[in-house]
């Protein structure tokens, strides 16, 4: 790292507060705490007001008791990035499915001449840490090597203690690389559904931009809402619902009517509907909503009564 870089990053711990919040998670400042204590620490810094596990209201607060007492071990397989696959697959279409190409151990055990030209790397148990090979014939392999073993060393969980991640097993993922996933004019859309009634969708914009990823909201009948989150600003585009939005709507109910929440990433391109993840926890749960009225709306949608404390 250049000297330059190092400066500049100094800079921004020392004027940037969650940047300074993030960088000392990751230095494992707070690896000691417990989860609750960890999460009563962190969540005040991140969204201004202290966290009530006694009473939560808001979204946000909701979130993190979540975190603590709804345990089910069925949420580690929902998050792990080769066995969610399997586990969509028991419940829809394979067609709406991103396949394998392969899953391993550890970077060696990569057979790189039998995949194909172009492809995707990435870890099971982590979010960031993806590589692209758009032709193997120009593959840094060392390079991609030093990201992926990164990523197989993060403890991704210790991040925002979000509990299923602990135990998933770290592999290294391959899949084929869609063109039309990789365009920068790509939309992602995030569906919000509460207690398997979806709620409102997201629509990611700009993801590769330099301004970086915007995110308009709408109600389930498409009407926007006027709403800010944390640092991802709303476009100035206007979104026309997706081709394939009442297949989302249908999917979205069949995979998260035993939830209290869930949300369902969608990816609607070339006249394909593919099914991108599943999310316990949008933004860990440290999404500041602005303005707070619709974290206490959301938070209304989220009944907490009746899940069993795990």
């Amino acid at each position: 790292m250049s000297l330059q870089k190092i400066l500049n990053k100094g800079k921004r711990f020392i004027s940037d507060p969650h940047y300074r919040l993030r960088s000392m998670i990751k230095m494992g400042v707070y690896n000691s705490l417990s989860d609750e204590a960890f999460l009563r620490k962190i969540f005040p810094k991140y969204m201004g007001y202290p966290l009530n596990l006694d009473d939560p209201r808001t979204f946000s607060e909701k979130m993190q008791w979540m975190k603590l007492y709804d345990r089910k071990p069925i949420y580690t397989t929902m998050v792990d990035k080769y066995e969610a696959k399997n586990y969509l697959a028991d419940r829809i279409d394979s067609k709406y499915i991103i396949p394998n190409l392969g899953v391993w151990d550890s970077f060696d055990e990569i057979d790189f001449e039998a995949l194909p030209n172009q492809f995707v790397l990435k870890c099971t148990h982590d979010s960031g840490g993806i590589v692209i090979c758009k032709d193997k014939s120009k593959f840094d392999k060392e390079g991609a090597r030093r990201i992926i073993n990164m990523s197989l060393q993060r403890n991704f969980y210790l991040i925002a203690r979000e509990w299923p991640y602990k135990n998933v097993k770290r592999r290294i993922l391959a899949e084929p690389y869609i063109d039309e996933l990789g365009s920068a004019d790509l939309l992602d859309y995030k569906m919000y559904s509460f207690h398997g009634e979806p709620k409102l969708t997201v629509v990611c914009s700009e993801r590769f931009s330099k301004g970086g990823t915007r995110m308009n909201y709408y109600d389930v009948d498409w009407n926007y809402i006027n709403l800010s989150i944390l640092h991802y600003e709303p476009s100035n585009r206007t979104f026309e619902k997706p081709p394939h939005y009442e297949e989302m709507i249908s999917l979205c109910k069949k995979l998260t009517k035993d939830y209290p929440f869930l949300r369902v990433d969608f990816y609607d391109v070339n006249h394909r509907l593919y099914v991108g993840e599943l999310t316990l926890y949008p933004g860990a749960g440290f999404i500041k909503i602005e303005p707070m009225e619709f974290d206490y709306k959301m938070g209304e949608w989220l009944h907490l009564e009746g899940i069993h404390r795990s």
